[in-house]
């Protein structure tokens, strides 16, 4: 069965770094765009970064285009998302998404990201 299990949220200060990796089973990996979304309390979920099923393209959120970094590893089926310079502001729930256009959509259970003094 399809599964992507996300990890590496926290609590970290301002300025600090995480790194969330998604480990993905039950589906052929490969072919999947990936993505990470966010989604902070009272807020509605937004594209926080993404990449092609051959990682040889993504794109940002313009509020953390040069401060995050998205990557994938096709072999491990992994994808992951390094977050430097960490704000207040991008406290949310991170998550795991593989789309693979008109024929399906997966989502993570979700990871904790709180930045904080």
């Amino acid at each position: 069965q399809v599964q992507l299990v996300e990890s590496g949220g926290g609590l970290v200060q301002p300025g600090g770094s995480l790194r969330l990796s998604c480990v993905a089973s039950g589906f052929t990996f490969s072919t999947y765009d990936m993505s990470w979304y966010r989604q902070a309390p009272g807020k509605e979920r937004e594209l926080v970064a993404m990449t092609i099923s051959t990682g040889g393209n993504t794109k940002y959120l313009d509020s953390v285009k040069d401060r995050f970094t998205i990557s994938r590893d096709n072999a491990k089926n992994t994808v992951s998302l390094q977050m430097n310079s960490l704000k207040p502001e991008d406290t949310a729930v991170y998550y795991c998404n593989a789309r693979q256009w008109r024929r399906a959509n997966y989502w993570g259970q979700g990871t904790q990201v709180t930045v904080s003094s």
